[in-house]
């Protein structure tokens, strides 16, 4: 009986069943794991290698931040650390590199942890640039406000911080221009003051000077020493009596397609990058599941 019961076809049947249920089974829950495409290795690579020059460029900022810190206060005591411009190359040196790191390491080891580290900031950078530009649209006034305070800061701390000094000599010798409102704004800085007891008393910088070489070729730093003792006539052909206010104003309202374009740049600079490394990270996702 057992012999015939062996022999039944529905045995057989059933084993058929089974063994074709298992080899379902088995591709069900063994697949072969996709390969990457040429196409992926490329955008891989070129992930990389964008990250790398970002990664260059944040670190030639850094070192020309640090190397102005160094330069201007080697030892304590020196220009305050938070009111430094320098400071502003040291930190976007500092972020530049950071984000630029995890995107190389991300795209060279496979991270999914650097390259979700690195899309996130991107697009916090992205999101700050975009609201920035947003804010100054909306806020022209306060701008323009904000601009004028900090022309007369650099006046006031013209002899203390030659960054400060730098600045204030390369606008007025470009835009031909002396002072906030007119040369009179030296009056209140403490070392061109008339009361003051130094040989720059009663001046103005050698930038205001409307002929700033002597013989042509010399600089001459004395050139605007007395102007403010002299009439507006006699001074006007010496220094220029326009103040910097207006025309650094005129020069930004000017500039504002270049500015407009450059921003733009950054903003698809910052885009390519992004979608590269989405393009890794969604790669190295599906080879892993």
């Amino acid at each position: 009986q057992a012999s015939r019961l062996a022999e039944l076809p529905y045995s057989s049947f059933d084993n058929d069943e089974d063994d074709d249920t298992a080899e379902q089974d088995r591709g069900v829950w063994y697949p072969d794991p996709p390969k990457l495409s040429p196409f992926s290795y490329c955008v891989r690579y070129l992930a990389f290698l964008w990250n790398l020059l970002f990664l260059l460029l944040g670190l030639l900022t850094l070192a020309v931040g640090v190397w102005g810190l160094l330069a201007k206060s080697p030892l304590p005591g020196g220009v305050p650390l938070s009111s430094d411009p320098m400071l502003l190359f040291v930190l976007a040196g500092l972020g530049t590199s950071a984000v630029s790191l995890a995107g190389c390491l991300g795209a060279f080891r496979a991270s999914p942890c650097l390259l979700r580290f690195f899309l996130g900031a991107v697009l916090a950078f992205g999101g700050l640039e975009v609201l920035g530009g947003l804010l100054l649209l909306l806020a022209r006034r306060r701008l323009r406000d904000a601009l004028r305070d900090l022309l007369l800061l650099c006046l006031l701390r013209y002899q203390e911080d030659p960054d400060l000094q730098f600045l204030v000599d390369e606008v007025q010798r470009s835009l031909q221009c002396c002072g906030l409102e007119s040369y009179r704004d030296w009056e209140s800085n403490p070392y061109f003051n008339c009361s003051a007891p130094g040989v720059q008393a009663c001046g103005v910088p050698a930038s205001c000077c409307q002929d700033p070489l002597q013989n042509g070729a010399v600089p001459n730093i004395q050139c605007g020493f007395g102007v403010l003792g002299l009439g507006a006539a006699a001074a006007g052909a010496v220094v220029h009596t326009g103040g910097c206010g207006a025309a650094l104003g005129a020069w930004l309202r000017g500039q504002a397609g270049a500015i407009a374009t450059a921003a733009t740049v950054l903003l698809l600079l910052e885009a390519v990058g992004a979608l590269m490394a989405l393009r890794v990270l969604r790669d190295i996702t599906a080879v892993r599941v």
